[in-house]
């Protein structure tokens, strides 16, 4: 048995020096503490990378703060299409969804591809059409709606640029992220991103 790891990442994009807040830097920070407790109170009971990666980045999803779950930018037609894939380094089996509306956590449905479908990479149609078959909830686009989102939106629609997060093209930018080593040595990751908003 080992000291069990975790890392995660929030990927809040690149934010301009005088742009943070103090109180908005707490925020970020309390946002990401929960998700790395989430994550880490699975490992320190002996649960697996798998289950510890999924549950912290369910966390990130479940906040505004991050272009993921909740937090994803519009789209150039004003709706979320999202991302996630999940990998388990004990078996080396992965599951991915793309292009997927309404899911409230994506990472949980590309989990559910990897274990529960013969495929390993679902998207659009298709990755609606398994996610309703699992019984997963499809969320109303008001779950979605966030003011600072909004007007990332506004600014940019009928223009020719494109925006991930929280400045424009040209600069560097992440999505929510997760890997863990369990107390058995097994690796496992996890990623889901909002996408971008462009015309």
């Amino acid at each position: 048995m080992r000291k069990p790891t975790l890392a995660i990442h929030g990927g809040a994009g690149t934010l301009v020096k005088g742009m943070m807040t103090p109180e908005k830097e707490t925020e970020y920070k309390q946002a990401l503490e929960k998700a790395l407790s989430a994550g880490y109170q699975i490992l320190e009971t002996n649960g697996s990378a798998i289950d510890a990666v999924e549950a912290s980045v369910k966390e990130l999803e479940n906040s505004h703060l991050f272009n993921a779950g909740k937090g994803s930018v519009y789209t150039a037609s004003g709706t979320h299409e999202m991302d996630a894939s999940i990998m388990d380094g004990s078996n080396r089996n992965a599951g991915a969804v793309s292009i997927i509306k309404g899911i409230k956590n994506p990472v949980t449905l590309a989990k559910a591809v990897m274990l529960q479908s013969d495929h390993v990479f679902l998207a659009s149609d298709g990755a609606m059409e398994f996610a309703k078959n699992q019984g997963f909830k499809i969320e109303d686009e008001t779950y979605f709606h966030d003011d600072f989102r909004y007007q990332q939106w506004q600014e940019i629609k009928d223009t020719d640029s494109f925006q991930l997060d929280h400045v424009k093209k040209d600069s560097k930018f992440g999505t929510v992220g997760a890997v863990a080593c369990d107390a058995h040595g097994n690796l496992a990751a996890a990623t889901s991103t909002g996408g971008m908003t462009k015309r």
